[in-house]
């Protein structure tokens, strides 16, 4: 059935096994008046939407396969030979960087992952599809309908703004909108470049999403809204640093024109930017 198998489950087991069958001795040897061979239980989801992750992704309390990751707060990311791992920042009303999500990039292909808190019954993966749907074709996008490896998703050719073949016509990108429920979040993923298009990309992608390990923690979180992402302190760093050696680059390309006092571009701001790489696994 099902592979999955919660440390709870396993408790429960131990402490509600059948003692042994009483054995006889005899001329044969040992004879048992029980069951020979006693099946092993098979564990079984929750509820229905946890077939989609049969095989993950993870959520804290679940005995998730060893692997190195790189901890996040709400999130621990598989860090995967040949993968960068990118932290993506945006200002909000106060001008403030708050990290609104986590690029995984492998090769031509990137997987964005965003964690949110949900209720405890399912279907909030349900609404988040309708929302991205909504959103694809007021873009101007198309989008339909797949049955994919983690369930229900959405595929579609999204319109890349300020990209146009040299007859006029819109360039558009295919990219997959994925995710699932878990116990009180839901993980949504996008899907761009080969990981969206090659067949013999896709599982690889696929892959990382499902050795994620979400990290609900107790505290009270809206429905819907993104779970706190955090960086530990020498990835923030890195970030800065890459962030002023960006910088520092679009200041040269520009050349002199232009040039504030102390070198840098007018109305550059210190810090890191969207997708700046916090690091990679081992290569």
């Amino acid at each position: 059935m099902f592979g999955r198998r919660r440390k709870k489950r396993d408790e429960q087991t131990e402490r509600t096994k059948p003692e042994a069958a009483p054995r006889r001795e005899g001329a044969a040897g040992a004879v048992s008046f029980g069951n020979e061979i006693e099946p092993e239980a098979q564990a079984q989801p929750d509820k229905e939407a946890d077939r989609h992750r049969s095989s993950g992704p993870w959520d804290a309390g679940e005995d998730a396969p060893e692997s190195k990751r790189m901890d996040l707060g709400s999130m621990l990311l598989p860090m995967a030979q040949g993968t960068e791992i990118q932290v993506n920042v945006a200002q909000d009303a106060q001008r403030k960087q708050k990290i609104i999500g986590v690029t995984l990039v492998r090769g031509k292909s990137a997987l964005q992952v965003q964690p949110f808190a949900a209720p405890k019954s399912s279907g909030l993966w349900d609404e988040m599809r309708e929302e991205l749907r909504e959103q694809v074709v007021k873009q101007g996008g198309k989008v339909e309908d797949h049955d994919g490896t983690f369930g229900p998703e959405l595929k579609a050719l999204v319109p890349v703004k300020g990209r146009r073949t040299e007859d006029g016509k819109q360039l558009a990108q295919r990219v997959r909108f994925i995710g699932v429920d878990g116990p009180r979040w839901v993980l949504r993923g996008v899907i761009r470049g080969e990981g969206a298009s090659k067949p013999e990309v896709m599982a690889e992608i696929e892959q990382l999403f499902a050795d994620i390990v979400v990290v609900r923690g107790d505290q009270p979180v809206p429905p819907s809204e993104l779970l706190p992402i955090t960086v530990p302190k020498e990835i923030q760093e890195k970030m800065a640093e890459a962030a002023k050696a960006r910088a520092a680059q679009q200041a040269a390309q520009s050349g002199n024109a232009g040039r504030s006092p102390n070198g840098a571009a007018p109305g550059a701001q210190p810090g890191p930017s969207g997708g700046a790489p916090a690091g990679s696994g081992e290569s």
